[in-house]
This record gives C-alpha cells, sequence and structure tokens, in this order.
C-alpha cells in the first residue's frame, strides 16, 4: 500500500487558516489558500481512491487463496486483475497531479522591463514592437495586465516600459525572455534602404508578494504633479502623476499612465515594491538582483539571445541554436513554441 501523505495534514492546517477571522483583511493570503485548499483536496481525493482500491485487492486475494468457493475464486480473481489496472491508472494520475503542482509552483505574476537599447530611435520602435508582442500574448493565454510606468518617444516608441503581467503559466512562459534581443531591418527612418541592427533589452522577474515587502506609511513621502507627453509638455490640467519616495532608500518611482491618482498612486506603490524587492535581494547577493544583470547584459548588440531577422523572415534563439519562420504570426503574439521549446532545452542544460 502506498505512503501516507502528509496532504491530509497540510489540508487541516488551511482549513484552520480560513477560519481565522483576521485573513479577511488579507484577500491576496485568502486566494491563495484557497487555490492551494481546492489542490489538496484533489490530491486527497486521488489517494483515498488508491487506498480503497488497494483493500479490495487484499481481500480479493485473501478470498482466491482461501479455494473454499471455486466460483467466488475464479470471480475474485478476474476482479483482481481489474483492480490492479485501475490502481496503475490511479497511480499515474496521482504522479501527474504532483508534477503539475510542481511545474505550476512559480509566481502567478511578473515584472517586465523593456527598454531600448543600441539603436537610437529604431530601438525604442523595437522596444514598443516587443511590448505589443507580450501584450498579444498575455491576451491569448487570458492574463491580465497593467502597465506600472513608461517612457514614450515622440515618433511612437519607448524608451522604457514596466509592466505587470499575472495569470496561469505567466512564469513559465515568459521566466526565459530575459535577455538583450536584436532586429534586422531596414527602419522606417532609412532613406537608403540600408538594414539596421537594433538591441532592445527584456527583463522578465517574479512580483513581490505583499508579504515579503512591508511598506509603513510613515516611510514613504507622495507627491501629485501633472502629467506629461513624450516632449515634456503637460497632458492634461489635473495633478493626477503621483510620485512616490521611500524616504529610508531615497527610492523614487513614477507613475503617470492612468488618469486618476488613486490607479497611478496603486501602480507607484506597485512599482516601489518591486524596487525595494530587486534592491533587497541586490543588497543580499541573492539571485533576484544578479538575475537581472545576468539577462540584460550591456543591451550590445553581441550579448543577444535572440535575432528577429525581418527580411529573411526567421527568428533564432541563440541559447538553443534554433530557429522559426513566420515573424508576423510571432509578433502577433504566438510564442508558444518558442517558450516551450526554450523551457525543455534549457532546463535540459542546466538540471537542477
Amino acid at each position: 500500500m502506498p505512503g501516507a501523505s502528509s496532504a491530509k495534514e497540510e489540508y487541516d492546517k488551511i482549513i484552520d487558516q480560513l477560519g481565522d477571522p483576521k485573513l479577511i483583511s488579507d484577500w491576496e493570503k485568502f486566494e491563495e489558500l484557497g487555490k492551494r485548499k481546492a489542490f489538496l483536496e484533489k490530491i486527497i481525493e486521488k489517494e483515498d481512491e488508491i487506498k480503497e482500491t488497494f483493500q479490495k485487492i487484499e481481500e480479493n486475494n485473501s478470498i482466491a487463496g482461501s479455494g473454499e468457493d471455486p466460483e467466488l475464486t475464479s470471480l475474485a480473481v478476474v476482479e483482481t486483475e481489474q483492480l490492479k489496472a485501475r490502481l496503475a491508472e490511479l497511480e499515474s494520475e496521482l504522479a501527474a497531479l504532483l508534477a503539475s503542482e510542481k511545474k505550476n509552483s512559480g509566481p502567478e505574476a511578473v515584472v517586465v522591463e523593456i527598454r531600448g537599447g543600441t539603436g537610437g530611435e529604431e530601438a525604442a520602435l523595437f522596444a514598443q514592437d516587443l511590448y505589443s508582442m507580450y501584450t498579444k500574448f498575455a491576451q491569448i493565454h487570458g492574463w491580465k495586465q497593467k502597465v506600472l510606468d513608461s517612457s514614450p518617444t515622440d515618433i511612437g516608441g519607448y524608451k522604457e516600459i514596466i509592466f505587470e503581467l499575472k495569470g496561469r503559466d505567466v512564469w513559465q512562459l515568459m521566466e526565459y525572455e530575459g535577455g538583450v534581443h536584436r532586429i534586422q531591418r531596414i527602419p522606417i527612418t532609412e532613406k537608403s534602404g540600408r538594414i539596421h541592427t537594433s538591441t532592445a533589452t527584456v527583463a522578465v522577474l517574479p512580483k513581490p508578494k505583499k508579504s515579503e515587502i512591508k511598506i509603513r506609511p510613515d516611510e514613504i513621502r507622495v507627491e501629485f504633479c501633472r502629467s506629461s507627453g513624450p516632449g515634456g509638455q503637460f497632458v492634461n490640467k489635473r495633478e493626477s502623476a503621483v510620485r512616490i519616495t521611500h524616504i529610508p532608500t531615497g527610492l523614487a518611482v513614477f507613475s503617470q499612465t492612468e488618469r486618476n491618482q488613486l490607479q497611478n498612486r496603486e501602480n507607484a506603490m506597485a512599482l516601489l515594491e518591486y524596487r525595494l524587492q530587486e534592491k533587497r535581494r541586490a543588497d543580499e547577493e541573492a539571485s533576484f538582483g544578479g538575475a537581472r544583470k545576468e539577462q540584460i547584459g550591456g543591451a550590445k548588440r553581441a550579448e543577444k539571445i535572440r535575432t528577429y531577422n525581418i527580411p529573411q523572415d526567421r527568428v533564432t534563439d541563440h541559447r538553443v541554436k534554433q530557429s522559426w519562420h513566420n515573424i508576423e504570426d510571432i509578433f502577433a503574439g504566438h510564442l508558444d513554441e518558442i517558450a516551450t521549446t526554450l523551457r525543455s532545452e534549457l532546463e535540459k542544460q542546466n538540471p537542477q
């Protein structure tokens, strides 16, 4: 008989936690516990069925071993074979459930930074193309998206854009997008038809949980001002933009992407939490700050992870030395094949 699982113990603890009246003020934790409870229920149900099937097999073996009633013995032998087949199915289903737990154990939200690298205005336009690609990728998967900060250019590009993606499998599908992306094409600003090479950097990092970062009201200074456009001109008459300074560290963040103060304040706080998490992990010499530095390098052409060659209609990921065609489809957000290939190949190269 399979060994007893700790799922029931964890389940009972979660039930106790969900009964705590104080939990109602922590919606994020309540939601997290609810999801975990539902998953554990599936595990417990499967384990109970395995236990019941195992017991029936033992009972039938006892009947068959007695030899008292030939007809009953024959029925027990036939049923035992069926039960063994069912037991194998149940154990396989349980193994798949446990494997899915490991697969989906990553963060449910990520923060993505895209910055124009080498190439001036063309690099900023490429940053916008990448942002559009990930936006469509998010829409295909039903992820929630929120822009936390952006620095648009006069011709429609981005010097920098920072946004949050939240949803199922977001970390699994976005984790390996971090690095220097390179594009080869004839820019719209090019008069003589020459192919240019430009870069943009992408960093993909887990969104900090509120339980990981505690910010007291007396630790921040909040200032309001009018939003401005790419050229610096004011774009509205109300002071809807928000700047928040974290006094102990001196970190300052700015949000003007929304039309009202409340939403911009929420975005600025999310951005501040992300920056503080990044700083803390870097200070502790942990993987968070190092991962970002490793991902984006110095934004030079030679530090590329992927090249988008427009004239040849080819996307090449240099880490796995594989290419895909139909760039138009890829820029339309169809990245699943690339993402799954990267995860499979890179995990083979770097087994945990």
